[in-house]
């Protein structure tokens, strides 16, 4: 009997893992190209485009 209550208990839990833990969807997800640079990026800081705003 003591066997029973234990398998139950385990399965009980292991199902409640499962169901806090199970897939989820990504809503909202945003139309940026993140694999595409922006043009700022990989430019030395306050050297780009040199002689304009003179």
């Amino acid at each position: 009997m003591k066997h029973t209550k234990t398998l139950i208990l385990g399965s009980l839990l292991f199902l409640l893992g499962l169901m806090l833990t199970g897939c989820t969807t990504r809503r909202g997800d945003s139309s940026i190209p993140w694999s595409r640079p922006a043009d700022w990026e990989g430019q030395i800081p306050g050297l780009s485009n040199p002689g304009q705003g003179r």
